[in-house]
């Protein structure tokens, strides 16, 4: 089981390829709270998603998030580090996200 402070550094180490890919992939119309719930820990994380960048990283869960992905410490960690498959992990259901269908579309696109 990964601990908080490793996923907490997964979700930085995120942020920063979102950023320094957001100008290659060219800009992607997506503004919306994040919500990161790690259910193994009992624990979760919040930010915000602005054209393609992970912005406003911190602790804690926001309930009205707008995108609410829900998964465990290692797949978080597996994920972000690209040893997991997103779409691989929905379908085992091992992630669970949250969001309406164009933001879903949206998101594949930054994964």
């Amino acid at each position: 089981m990964a601990s908080v402070d490793e996923c907490r550094q997964a979700l930085r180490d995120l942020a920063a390829r979102l950023d320094r890919h957001a100008d290659v992939q060219g800009r992607i119309d997506l503004d919306r709270t994040l919500a990161c719930r790690v259910t193994d820990l009992d624990t979760a994380f919040h930010g915000r998603l602005d054209g393609g960048r992970l912005v406003d990283l911190a602790d804690g869960d926001d309930p009205k998030a707008k995108i609410a992905l829900t998964t465990t410490s290692d797949d978080l960690v597996a994920l972000v580090h690209g040893q997991l498959d997103i779409m691989k992990a929905v379908g085992a259901r091992r992630v669970s996200i949250k969001a309406n269908p164009f933001d879903l579309m949206k998101l594949r696109k930054l994964l």
